[in-house]
């Protein structure tokens, strides 16, 4: 990561690109920060370098264990509905210079991850519900 001033930045990338609120960039920094931490406990899976799917999962759990209940609804306040909106903050922070990337990075990387409904609502919905 960069040493670049980071709220600076996200007013930087947030003039060129509204889309998504502010607090979506620090959540995405802290989900990075708390998947690397994970992938650091199993050696063989971290090798340096995240991949969409891993940042995916890893943005999943921190979420759901930052925000409970409240997942979806704080995702939707930042108007994000579906991976590829984490693939666009993330590509956002890295044309911006505060993340850093390999040849092998797409966004295509975020396309195929998880239904939000499932993946943030699902998980508190009483069990007798979950089937419907």
């Amino acid at each position: 990561m960069s040493d670049k001033n980071f709220p600076e930045v996200i007013k930087e990338i947030h003039a060129t690109d509204p889309r998504y609120g502010k607090g979506a960039y620090y959540f995405i920094r802290e989900a990075l920060d708390h998947t690397l931490k994970n992938l650091e406990k199993d050696k063989s899976k971290n090798k340096g370098h995240v991949s969409g799917m891993q940042l995916l999962d890893g943005i999943r759990d921190f979420a759901l264990d930052r925000f409970g209940p409240m997942t979806l609804t704080i995702m939707e306040h930042w108007n994000i509905r579906k991976c590829r909106d984490f693939g666009d903050i993330v590509f956002n922070l890295v044309d911006f210079g505060i993340l850093g990337r390999t040849e092998n990075d797409s966004l295509d990387d975020f396309e195929d991850g998880y239904n939000f409904k499932d993946a943030f609502e699902q998980p508190f919905l009483p069990k007798d519900l979950e089937n419907n």
